[in-house]
């Protein structure tokens, strides 16, 4: 009896697992060149605008009016009043000044005969201005002006309120100048006293040791001028 032949089953191929697909690149790693026509356009465009923006922002910097600093129609370091004095010779008298009174010299203009035209010096918070004695100008022959040493008479004066009047007047005094009137309490409540410099002019020199009311004061007043007045006959 012939023998079957056994069939063989054929197996079923294998199912191919599915390839993955390739992720998308994202947009920031993308080329211009593999991107949509519209995101090239618009990739491209974001470096303009941002050169864009720089230049404007420098071109306004450039426009931007500068801030121009205020001009002080009255400067702090005068104030309103401020002293002008002339004293001859002025080179000599700002050394004075300097050594004297621990003036600071702020400024010295000469003129080609060697003569201080102008001078500033800073006593304390205030200016004091100089000048040697000059001839008029043309037109103004009235005004000539003269040291007080040199004209003979004291016409002013400067008054100066100091920490320490006693220890300025013992300074100014070593340094060559003479007391006028001596340094004592006043009436007015200031400790007050007098100066004269080696070049005519008069220093009023004082420190404030007492507030007083208007009324303290003319009491005062009235009682220092009864003790002045001379014994009656």
């Amino acid at each position: 009896m012939p023998k079957k032949s056994a069939s063989k089953k054929k197996s079923a191929p294998k199912a191919k697992a599915p390839a993955p697909k390739p992720s998308a690149p994202k947009p920031s790693a993308m080329k211009p060149s593999a991107m949509k026509p519209s995101a090239a356009k618009a990739a491209a465009a974001k470096p303009a605008k941002a050169s864009a923006k720089k230049v404007t922002k420098k071109a306004a910097a450039k426009k931007a009016p500068k801030q121009v600093k205020k001009v002080e129609a009255v400067p702090q370091r005068y104030g309103t009043a401020t002293p002008h004095l002339i004293v001859s010779p002025c080179g000599e008298a700002l050394d004075f000044y300097v050594k004297a009174f621990g003036a600071k010299l702020m400024s010295k203009m000469e003129g080609p005969d060697g003569k201080v035209a102008h001078a500033e010096l800073q006593l304390g918070d205030s200016t004091i201005m100089f000048a040697d004695e000059m001839p008029p100008m043309p037109g103004m022959d009235a005004l000539l002006r003269k040291s007080p040493k040199n004209a003979g008479a004291i016409t002013g004066g400067v008054m100066l309120y100091l920490e320490d009047v006693d220890a300025f007047v013992e300074r100014a005094v070593a340094a060559g100048a003479t007391v006028a009137m001596p340094v004592q309490d006043m009436f007015w409540g200031d400790r007050y006293g007098q100066l004269v410099d080696p070049f005519g002019h008069v220093w009023a020199v004082a420190t404030h040791i007492r507030d007083m009311s208007p009324a303290e004061m003319q009491e005062a007043a009235m009682s220092a001028m009864a003790a002045m007045a001379p014994p009656a006959a």
